[in-house]
């Protein structure tokens, strides 16, 4: 596709959304919804061995909730966790690609349905390549704390993420999402791999924050922003799987120190427990207040707004109601 037409692409979809767009909302949540047990170090990626068609029944409720970017159902995908559970390199390979083939598949099937239907409000949905943090692999908390250990290096990063990324981009999404990076080091591996595969379709990489200020190393925004700031291959950055009343300060802060466009996609509010691998209680929001809170966050500057863990088809339908009218 080349780098400068995929860049186009995103630009046209946040344009015709009418200046932002909307990402889907919490895949696992939703996949739970149908009953699926997913409490395992795969998480949604377990789906892609034991009900591939429940992911594509997910991303089809999505698209009809107003979705205009779909992301795969990889984040907590790598070919080290498949092969934990026994399967096979290329077994793992294959169900990397899987995840792009079913969003593809969904969007096409909807987009075919929809697009002669007069009238219609939504659009042609882009399929985001969902590349989940080491931490996520890990399946400890540690996306949450930026802490990976002193035998964590840069390289170690860049060799844990560049298979998957090779198989993800062969496998044809519009744009890569690397989601939930907690730190400067696995940011600048992110960036370093980016250019040394040359990769030619649009990336963002998110961030998630709990203190509302900082990335959650500790390490400051900017200080984690210096890499993408310098590379052509990132062309959103953005927060996700944070809670929704840091949203609108995190926006304004990111604004201040960069140029690109943002994306933000918080959770419900409640907090994830990591090493107990359970949702604690917490003030969260519900779908009322994420329709009132996505005017405040598109005036402040995001280009494309969703939803992470615990939101679902009808939070995404509340954000697409005050986007698209």
């Amino acid at each position: 596709m080349g780098l400068a037409k995929g860049k186009e692409m995103l630009e046209d979809l946040i344009e015709k959304a009418g200046g932002c767009a909307v990402v889907d909302g919490g895949l696992a949540t939703q996949i739970e919804s149908h009953g699926a047990s997913i409490n395992d170090p795969l998480w949604s990626a377990l789906c892609l061995i034991k009900d591939p068609d429940l992911i594509k029944r997910v991303h089809l409720e999505y698209l009809e909730a107003g979705a205009d970017i779909l992301v795969t159902s990889s984040y907590q995908a790598t070919i080290p966790g498949f092969m934990s559970r026994g399967l096979s390199r290329e077994e793992g390979e294959f169900l990397l690609q899987k995840s792009v083939k079913l969003a593809i598949e969904a969007r096409d099937k909807f987009w075919d349905k929809t697009k002669s239907i007069p009238g219609h409000s939504y659009n042609r949905a882009l399929v985001a390549a969902s590349i989940g943090s080491y931490g996520a692999y890990l399946a400890d908390g540690s996306e949450y704390s930026g802490t990976y250990g002193p035998d964590v290096s840069l390289d170690k990063l860049k060799d844990f993420h560049r298979r998957r990324l090779q198989v993800l981009v062969e496998a044809g999404p519009d744009l890569l999402a690397f989601e939930t990076i907690p730190n400067k080091l696995e940011t600048k591996a992110c960036v370093e791999l980016l250019e040394e595969e040359n990769v030619q379709i649009p990336s963002w990489i998110c961030f998630s924050s709990v203190d509302g200020e900082n990335a959650p190393s500790g390490e400051s925004f900017k200080e984690c922003l210096e890499a993408i700031n310098r590379s052509n291959k990132v062309n959103v950055v953005g927060i996700n799987c944070a809670p929704p009343h840091f949203i609108e300060i995190l926006i304004c802060k990111l604004r201040e120190l960069t140029q690109k466009a943002i994306v933000v996609y918080p959770n419900s509010g409640e907090i994830w427990d990591g090493r107990r691998k359970k949702w604690l209680p917490s003030k969260c929001f519900n779908d009322d207040k994420f329709e009132c809170f996505t005017t405040r966050w598109r005036d402040a500057g995001a280009k494309l707004i969703g939803g992470c863990c615990r939101t679902t088809p009808s939070t995404i339908r509340a954000i697409s109601k005050v986007l698209k009218g």
